[in-house]
């Protein structure tokens, strides 16, 4: 079984024969749609069938959707077992964001994170192969930016471990970083920032690297679909966009200079507060960009 991975639209198409999927080969980067984790009980006949054991959780939600952002990571360490288990059971092509550690983010000096970083990745991520994505370093509210120390901190980033390209996605919530100093210091490590859709934190769609993250968080639970019809339209042809190489032209931006054109994978999770119709929004979203 294999992920049905969406492509932004384009005319340059042809077989890649390295993919196990049969994805296509185009001048677009890939969309991978998802919510955050596959364990809430409200899912529970909503998501998930009534019947369906909670071991069989992680490959239903896999099969209906093309990425999964992992949280657990966030709060404590996971077991190499863990990361091979996961990737066992899910479909060629599905891809895992998961959370850096609170340990690196959450510290006064980010330049002395170091050993938190290494822990995390000592502790099996890599166990998850080529199921493995972005690895999302995320700040609390009340980080402000400095840029000596925050690019210390990108610097602790590994880019390649055991021969494998890393990426990395750093979630700033302050309104300090709406600066062109912090985006410049992004684009340099090539490590791009979360556009939030969010009420109180701050949206920056300042492309930074070869792919772009985006985090959903106004979600209506009272809504079937998670975002009325012309919501999700608007945000399926911005992650289209976005894949193609160029940019939304309705979300805010630092700095007015335009990156160059290229295409980017797209990582787009549907996470808000009350999250019971997350996966609803997401899969609307993947039908929308196939």
């Amino acid at each position: 079984m294999s992920a049905v991975v969406a492509k932004a639209p384009t005319k340059a198409t042809k077989t890649d024969a390295k993919t196990n999927n049969k994805t296509t080969k185009t001048d677009a980067g890939n969309i991978y749609i998802g919510v955050g984790g596959w364990t809430f009980e409200p899912w529970r006949g909503v998501f998930y069938p009534d019947k369906l054991t909670q071991a069989k959780e992680l490959s239903y939600a896999a099969s209906k959707l093309t990425s999964i952002e992992i949280n657990g990571t966030y709060y404590g360490s996971q077991k190499p077992e863990s990361f091979r288990k996961w990737a066992g059971e899910v479909p060629d092509g599905f891809i895992f964001s998961l959370k850096g550690p609170r340990f690196a983010t959450n510290r006064r000096v980010l330049a002395e994170a170091g050993d938190s970083v290494k822990r995390f990745y000592d502790s099996g991520v890599l166990e998850l192969k080529d199921r493995l994505g972005p690895v999302l370093w995320q700040f609390a509210p009340t980080k402000k930016f400095d840029g000596a120390d925050f690019g210390k901190f990108l610097e602790l980033l590994p880019r390649k471990l055991d021969g494998r390209a890393l990426r990395h996605v750093v979630e700033v919530r302050h309104d300090s970083f709406c600066v062109p100093e912090f985006v410049a210091l992004i684009r340099e490590h090539e490590v791009p920032v979360v556009f939030a859709e969010h009420g109180k934190y701050p949206a920056i769609a300042d492309v930074a690297s070869d792919f772009v993250y985006a985090r959903l968080q106004k979600g209506n639970d009272e809504l079937k679909t998670c975002y009325p019809p012309k919501q999700l339209d608007a945000w399926a042809k911005r992650f289209q966009d976005w894949a193609g190489g160029g940019e939304p032209d309705d979300l805010p931006k630092v700095d007015k200079t335009a990156p160059k054109k290229a295409p980017r994978d797209v990582f787009a999770y549907v996470i808000h507060e009350g999250k019971v119709r997350a996966p609803a929004g997401a899969m609307e979203l993947i039908e929308r960009v196939k």
